[in-house]
C-alpha cells in the first residue's frame, strides 16, 4: 500500500475512533485558556462553546453550551446538555459550577460568543429564567433533536438580545424552532 493511502487509512481510522487509544475516561477536559478567571474579571460574562462532538460524529456535529458569570461571581456557571445523564435517569440539562471552556472530550471549543458588561448582567437573568423554562430537560435524541444544540438554539430563541448564533454544523439547533 502506497504511503499516502496508508496516511489516510490511518487518519480516517483514528477520526472515527474518536482520536484517543484510551477512549472518552481519558480524554482532556481541561479549560482551553479562553474564558477569563471568574476571580481576576469581577464584570458579568456570558460565553457560548462549540466543540467537535465525540467520535466519528465530530466528522459533522458539535456539541454547544452556555456559561455564565453574573457580576462579581467567583465561579462560571455551565449549561449544556448531555445525552447520557438521560440513561441514567438524570435530566438531560446540566446546570453546574464548572470550567466554562472545558475541552469537549479531547476537542478544544470554539468561542461562538462573548458578551461583557452591564448588559450582559440583565441578560444573565433571562437566560438563567429561561433554562428553568427549557422544555426538553429530560428528553434526548442525537438526530433529529431535542439534543446539546437544541437548549442553546430555545436560549437565543427566548433571549434574541444575546445575538447567539450557532454554527452550522450544530445539528438539532433546528428542533427549538
Amino acid at each position: 500500500m502506497p504511503v499516502s493511502v496508508r496516511a489516510f487509512v490511518i487518519a480516517l481510522l483514528l477520526a472515527l475512533t474518536g482520536c484517543s487509544s484510551d477512549g472518552w475516561k481519558t480524554a482532556s477536559r481541561a479549560s482551553a485558556g479562553i474564558a477569563p478567571p471568574a476571580a481576576d474579571h469581577p464584570e458579568a460574562v456570558i460565553q457560548a462553546y462549540a466543540a467537535d462532538a465525540w467520535g466519528w460524529r465530530g466528522l459533522f456535529a458539535v456539541h454547544t453550551w452556555i456559561a455564565v458569570k453574573p457580576r462579581d461571581a467567583e465561579h462560571y456557571t455551565v449549561y449544556e446538555v448531555v445525552g447520557w445523564r438521560e440513561k441514567q435517569g438524570l435530566p438531560v440539562l446540566r446546570t453546574e459550577q464548572d470550567i466554562p471552556d472545558r475541552h469537549w472530550y479531547g476537542a478544544r471549543p470554539e468561542l461562538i460568543l462573548d458578551r461583557r458588561g452591564a448588559d450582559a448582567g440583565q441578560l444573565i437573568q433571562r437566560i438563567e429564567a429561561a433554562a428553568r423554562d427549557y422544555p426538553w430537560k429530560h428528553d434526548y435524541r442525537v438526530f433529529p433533536g431535542p439534543n446539546s444544540n437544541t437548549f442553546p438554539a430555545w436560549i437565543a430563541q427566548q433571549v434574541p438580545e444575546l445575538g447567539l448564533e450557532l454554527p452550522l454544523r450544530a445539528i438539532g439547533s433546528g428542533w427549538a424552532d
